[in-house]
C-alpha cells in the first residue's frame, strides 16, 4: 500500500545535497511522520469529540498544523498548490517558525510523560537538513499520502519504518549500535515471557526494537480496555542518550500503536546507582546496550565496579535496576566471560552472586552486521545465586552476513531446548561448583562438539588402522 511512497521519498533525498546518508534519510523522514502522525490523530479526535457534542482542544495551533502549512487543500479535498509554501519561503517558515514553535512544547507542557514534552523534546534535538523548498515540497506532498487511520495502515508503516532503521544500521560503522536483529529479540522474549502488569525496560534503547517487539508480543490475543491502556501508559520504558537515536525510537513506538511512549533522553549512566529506590525498579529488563565505547571518570564514580567499558556499566545498572524476582535478557560482547582484568573478573563474581544467572547464548559471528564482534546474550534473574548456567551455541549451519541474516528459524531450538534447559550437541550446562572461584572465567567452551583438529585427528587415527601403511609405500 505505502511501499512505493516510501521509495518515492527516498529518491527525494538521493537528490537532496543537504541528507546524504541513510541516516539523514531516516532522521528527516521521522521528522516529517511524526507531524503527519500527529495531525491523523488530532483529526480522529477532534471528530470522536464532534459526535460526542465535545469541543477539542488542539495540540498544535491553526497555522502551525500540517493541513495549514505541509498539505493545504482547496474545499473540494485536492491539493492546493496555489496556497503551499515551496522554495526558499518553505525552509524559511520550517527553520524560523515551526521548528521553534514546536521545539518551545517542551517549556509549555504539564510533565515529560505527556505528548506535547515529547514533541519539544523531538524537535529540540532535531534539524531541519533540507537546502531545497523544491525537495522539501516534493518530500512533504508524499508522506501526506501515507495515513495512520487503521490498524492495518499502522502496522504496514511500522514494518517499512523498521526496514529504514535497518538499512540505517548496515549502513553505520556500527551496526548493531541502531539495529538489533529483530530473530534475536523476539526469542529473548519468549524466553523471558513478560506479563501484562509487568514495567518492562529497557536503559539503552537505542530505535526501541525491543520495545516494539515487546509490545507486539503482549498485544496478541483479546485484551480488555484496562489492559490495553496499561500496555500504553504502564508497561513500556526506556532512556536513550543520542538525539537522532531518541527521536527514532519516539516515532518506532508511534507507529507499532503507543501513542506517548515513555522514552526519556537523557544519559542513563550518568544516574547514581546508590540513588535508585524500590519504586524506581523494573519487572523486566531487555537491552543491548553499547559496547566499545567508554566512559570518562565522573561517569565511572556512579559505580561500585570502576570501568570505563560501557557496556559493563550498563550491566551493573541493569542488575540494580531488576527488582527481586526480576528477569533480564542483555546482549553483551562475549569477551566479558572471559576478561581477566579486575573490573570483569568483579562484575562476573557480581552477577553469579546476586542473580541466577541460567542462561547463556552463545551468537556467531555476523549476528550483527559491521559490529565486529562476538556476542553472547546473559539470561538472569535477580534475588536468587546462580547454582548452574546452561549454555547454548547458536550454529545455523551458514555464514551470516547482510544478504543472509539470521531469522526466526534460526533460534527455534534454542528457544525450544532452553523451555527445559535440555542437553544437545549445542546446549550443555555448567554447575556453579565447576567455576574457577578465582577468575569466575564464564567462556563458552561446548563439551559435547568436537573441535575441528580433533575431529582430523579421530579420522587420521582410523584411517591408519583401517589401512596400514608399509614402510615400502612410505615414501
Amino acid at each position: 500500500m505505502f511501499e512505493q511512497t516510501f521509495k518515492n521519498i527516498d529518491d527525494v533525498f538521493w537528490k537532496e545535497a543537504g541528507c546524504t546518508t541513510e541516516l539523514d534519510y531516516t532522521e528527516q523522514t521521522s521528522w516529517m511522520l511524526f507531524l503527519k502522525y500527529l495531525d491523523d490523530l488530532e483529526q480522529e479526535k477532534a471528530m470522536q469529540a464532534e459526535l460526542e457534542g465535545k469541543a477539542y482542544q488542539y495540540i498544535i495551533d491553526a497555522p502551525h498544523r500540517w493541513s495549514a502549512w505541509a498539505a493545504p487543500k482547496t474545499p473540494q479535498g485536492e491539493f492546493d498548490h496555489n496556497n503551499a509554501l515551496t522554495g526558499d519561503d518553505l525552509i524559511a517558515y520550517v527553520n524560523g517558525e515551526l521548528f521553534p514553535y514546536l521545539n518551545g512544547f517542551k517549556q509549555r507542557a504539564s510533565g515529560p510523560d505527556t505528548i506535547e514534552y515529547k514533541i519539544g523534546e523531538i524537535f529540540g534535538e532535531i534539524k531541519n537538513k533540507f537546502t531545497s523548498g523544491y525537495s522539501l515540497r516534493d518530500a512533504l506532498e508524499y508522506i501526506d499520502q501515507l495515513r495512520f487511520r487503521s490498524q492495518q495502515e499502522k502496522h504496514e508503516l511500522s514494518h517499512l519504518y523498521e526496514a529504514k532503521i535497518k538499512n540505517m544500521g548496515n549502513a553505520g560503522r556500527n551496526g548493531g549500535e541502531y539495529y538489533t536483529p529483530r530473530p534475536l529479540i523476539r526469542a529473548m522474549i519468549q524466553v523471558i515471557k513478560p506479563r501484562i502488569g509487568e514495567k518492562i525496560y529497557d536503559g539503552a534503547c537505542g530505535s526501541a526494537g525491543f520495545l516494539c517487539e515487546a509490545y507486539d508480543y503482549l498485544r496478541q490475543g483479546d485484551l480488555t480496555t484496562s489492559q490495553l491502556k496499561t500496555l500504553q501508559t504502564e508497561t513500556f520504558y526506556g532512556k536513550e542518550k543520542k538525539s537522532l537515536a531518541y527521536v527514532i525510537a519516539i516515532m518506532n513506538m508511534i507507529l507499532h500503536g503507543i501513542e506517548a511512549p515513555n522514552i526519556v533522553h537523557t544519559n542513563t549512566l550518568a544516574e547514581n546507582l546508590s540513588d535508585i529506590q524500590e519504586k524506581d525498579r523494573y519487572d523486566v529488563i531487555l537491552a543491548n546496550p553499547p559496547f566499545g565505547g567508554k566512559e570518562r571518570k565522573e561517569v565511572q564514580q556512579n559505580f561500585p565496579i570502576k570501568t570505563g567499558e560501557t557496556a559493563f556499566l550498563f550491566l551493573q545498572h541493569f542488575i540494580k535496576n531488576l527488582k527481586a524476582g526480576g528477569r533480564a535478557a542483555v546482549v553483551i560482547k562475549n569477551t566479558f566471560l572471559s576478561n581477566a582484568d579486575n573490573a570483569s573478573r568483579a562484575l562476573r563474581q557480581e552477577l553469579l552472586e546476586s542473580c541466577n544467572l541460567h542462561t547463556i547464548l552463545d551468537c556467531p559471528g555476523g549476528t550483527f552486521l559491521g559490529a565486529g564482534v562476538k556476542t553472547v546474550v546473559l539470561f538472569f534473574e535477580k534475588g536468587a545465586p546462580t547454582r548452574k548456567i546452561w549454555y547454548y551455541q547458536l550454529d545455523p549451519g551458514r555464514s551470516l552476513g547482510k544478504t543472509n541474516p539470521l531469522n526466526d528459524d534460526d533460534l527455534k531450538e534454542f528457544v525450544e531446548l532452553q523451555a527445559s534447559f535440555a542437553e544437545s550437541e549445542k546446549s550443555w550446562a555448567v554447575k556453579f561448583d565447576e567455576i574457577d572461584p578465582q577468575t569466575f572465567d564464564l567462556s563458552v567452551k561446548n563439551p559435547n562438539k568436537a573441535e575441528p583438529y580433533a575431529k582430523l585427528k579421530i579420522d587420521f587415527v582410523w584411517l591408519n588402522a583401517a589401512h596400514p601403511v608399509d614402510a615400502d609405500d612410505s615414501q
